[in-house]
């Protein structure tokens, strides 16, 4: 007979993954509709810092709404998590374009390959930072 220790661990574990399911598929959906846009964009001449900030802030609108509900379940006030999860993006905007700055201003990379190596960095780093921090309230932090 399992402790209900145990029960809240198989919970908490089927929970993750379920979530981790869910966020890859917004995940994959949105950044690869946004990549396509993005490769069209630098192809049609717009420079690529530009390019990315600006799929940034479309993309950061369509995450918040597919993510605060169907991903991770949060049913707490909007606007604390709005800011919350601005604040984890600015992070997140920082990071991606100082890795365009470094990698392809600094080394010369082709800023498609620095594109496409953000997303799994990027990933992993939205992913924790909404799960703890921007939609908390689920885990009774």
């Amino acid at each position: 007979m399992k402790s209900r220790y145990d029960q809240n661990e198989y919970e908490l574990s089927r929970d993750l993954l379920s979530q981790i399911h869910r966020y890859g598929i917004v995940g994959v959906g949105t950044n690869l509709a946004g990549y396509l846009v993005y490769l069209g964009l630098t192809w049609a001449g717009v420079e690529p810092k530009l390019a990315m900030s600006g799929l940034y802030a479309l993309g950061v609108g369509v995450s918040f709404a597919l993510n605060r509900r169907w991903t991770f379940g949060h049913r707490g006030r909007v606007g604390p998590a709005g800011l919350r999860f601005g604040a984890a993006h600015l992070l997140g905007y920082a990071i991606n374009l100082g890795m365009l700055a470094i990698l392809h201003d600094a080394l010369g990379w082709p800023h498609e390959l620095v594109q496409a190596l953000a997303f799994p960095v990027l990933a992993i780093y939205f992913f924790l930072s909404h799960r703890f921090f921007v939609f908390p309230d689920r885990f009774g932090r």
